[in-house]
């Protein structure tokens, strides 16, 4: 359990360290928007601010923009904070990001954001580290949980001090590793939020922009010279004609590998990249003949070196240009002689738990509108694409965007096509309202699907707005909705019809969007309040896969001996949905509904 007294040593997730380290420098507002792998941060400060006792305020906002500017308002006011996100969602909060670093900020502000080399769970591998360079604001690559922890107090510190803002870049790997970390006390000290006015930065136009970008540039040289002599810049001083400049989780790696290995390489490990102390990373080059730099995922304390002919790495083509930097990949850059290959695991693709009620949806919408375009969105749902029925995925918000563009090309060329948008409610709620707001301004035609399943489900259960009592269906109306309603998705046969009225509606002279809420709580929250037990007739059966195929449900498998279908009643939930997918009428249900007890 999180302590109150100095010296008391925890195993934390990588998430939990940087809370932890947050906490203890002070923080008192922190905000973020979950998405694998930064959600835990924000859990953790919860977690550890109970057990603590200390005044620290949360909030899970509805997107990453706005989970920066509530931080970032915090700050201006005294306050020290924090904001955490992962890679992409720094897309959405970069405006504010990129015009912060010039206004700065008044108290502590960390900027955490989790990258995903690999990548694991995102659209992109982005590098926060070009981002920084790019926003001109500094950040800190940890390595180790340990580390991270360290980092973040430090990070709010940096940011107080020079007042601007600091971003903190753990990878995944970082963020859901374990480690032994060493907790001191919490910051206690007050700091009463005051906010004073000074609209030359707070509302710089302009006119004060120009000289705020000055001021941000001198900021940034003398974090430089800080970070010189910056303790999360390790050289390990030996002669040798190779040299190795690594950071953040890859430098782990080549820790580990030079340990295994018993390799005498000196390592420059850099856990301030932007921006990059020069010196000493020269200095480093000079004494060696070449240098190879290993970092992930991108080149970004590469570029940053002024005279590369001595140094070697992503640019050059001698570390490979995309995905992590395991162990084994380290080893094999230094010559190691690879271990042999483990057996291929047979594949295990992701689906969407038994009893999801968009699988339902999907298995619709495919009946209900055959051939139609189904433009996707970002969470559980996205998994329709097993199913067929998600053909886009680019990112939140983009199913309604995108329907809207397919709208217009069909429409230029006189055709009517059906298209579907298919958006979860949390999706909806965080850049979703503006794309409906936008397409009923453009008189667009087409179907939005609103699968509600009343939490943000993909990333760990975290609320959503409708908590608050924000109503989706009021939402649609109040935009301009004309035709919204309401469907179980259970109820398959009602929810057939039901589309097929929404996509007749946008082919009337009246009609223009119809917005169809699936709503179903998400079966691992809040199982089905009845169970449909089912069997499955041998007799019947016919080993067509038609139900693997359209239900595409964990608990349905096929029976290798047999050829056919079964159950397999470690996984199913007895929803009773693949009754409504099997065409020989194989799956039955086994006795009665009976009420979960």
């Amino acid at each position: 359990m999180p302590s109150d007294s100095p010296h008391v040593r925890e195993v934390l997730l990588g998430n939990g360290a940087i809370a932890r380290g947050l906490i203890e420098a002070g923080c008192e507002v922190a905000t973020a928007y979950p998405g694998t792998p930064s959600t835990e941060i924000l859990e953790e400060i919860e977690r550890q601010r109970d057990v603590l006792g200390i005044a620290l305020s949360t909030e899970w906002s509805v997107n990453e923009k706005i989970a920066f500017d509530v931080a970032l308002a915090a700050s201006m006011c005294g306050k020290r904070a924090a904001v955490a996100m992962k890679q992409v969602g720094l897309n959405v909060a970069s405006d504010s990001l990129l015009s912060a670093a010039y206004t700065g900020c008044l108290g502590g502000f960390v900027v955490v954001v989790a990258d995903d080399p690999g990548p694991h769970s995102s659209q992109t591998e982005q590098d926060t580290r070009l981002f920084a360079g790019f926003a001109k604001v500094p950040v800190l690559d940890p390595s180790t949980p340990r580390e991270a922890r360290a980092m973040a107090m430090a990070a709010m510190e940096l940011s107080e001090r020079r007042r601007i803002p600091v971003l903190l870049r753990p990878t995944t790997r970082v963020c859901h590793s374990r480690q032994a970390v060493e907790a001191g006390p919490p910051d206690r000290r007050p700091r009463p939020a005051k906010f004073s006015k000074d609209p030359e930065r707070w509302a710089a136009t302009p006119r004060f922009r120009l000289p705020l970008h000055g001021e941000l540039n001198a900021k940034l040289e003398a974090i430089r010279a800080e970070f010189e002599s910056s303790p999360f810049n390790v050289e390990e001083c030996r002669p040798g004609p190779v040299g190795i400049i690594a950071g953040g989780c890859a430098a782990a790696a080549v820790r580990d590998v030079l340990t295994e290995e018993e390799l005498d390489i000196p390592v420059l490990r850099i856990g301030t990249p932007y921006p990059l102390p020069l010196g000493l990373v020269i200095r480093f080059i000079d004494r060696h003949d070449r240098v190879l730099v290993i970092e992930e995922p991108d080149a970004a304390i590469e570029m940053q070196i002024p005279d590369r002919r001595k140094v070697h790495g992503r640019l050059t083509g001698h570390v490979p240009g995309h995905g992590e930097l395991t162990p084994e990949i380290v080893a094999s850059l230094l010559g190691c002689p690879a271990a042999p290959p483990a057996p291929p695991s047979a594949p295990l693709p992701p689906r969407l738990c038994p009893g999801c009620g968009h699988r339902s949806v999907f298995y619709e919408l495919r009946l209900a509108m055959p051939g139609a375009i189904f433009a996707g969105d970002i969470g559980c749902y996205t998994l329709g694409t097993n199913q067929r029925a998600i053909d886009t995925c680019l990112d939140m918000g983009a199913s309604i965007t995108m329907a809207t563009g397919f709208w217009r090309a069909h429409h230029l060329d006189g055709r009517d096509v059906p298209i579907v948008a298919i958006i979860g409610d949390s999706t909806f709620f965080h850049s979703g309202i503006p794309a409906l707001l936008n397409a009923v301004a453009a008189r667009a035609r087409f179907v939005c699907v609103v699968s509600d399943n009343g939490i943000v489900a993909m990333t760990g259960a975290q609320p959503t707005p409708a908590e608050a009592g924000a109503k989706i269906e009021e939402i649609c109306s109040a935009v301009g909705v004309k035709w919204v309603r309401t469907m179980d998705p259970y109820d398959v046969e009602g929810g057939i019809a039901l589309l097929k009225e929404a996509r007749a509606w946008t082919k009337t002279p009246e009609g223009g969007i119809a917005v169809v809420v699936a709503r179903r709580p998400c079966a691992l929250h809040q199982p089905p309040e009845i169970r449909t037990p089912v069997e499955i007739d041998s007799g019947l059966c016919d080993g067509c896969d038609y139900c693997l195929k359209m239900c595409e449900c964990p608990g349905l498998v096929k029976d290798r001996a047999s050829g056919k279908v079964v159950i397999d009643h470690t996984k199913c939930i007895d929803c009773g949905q693949c009754v409504y997918m099997c065409p020989s009428d194989a799956i039955l249900p086994l006795k009665k509904e009976v009420p979960v007890p």
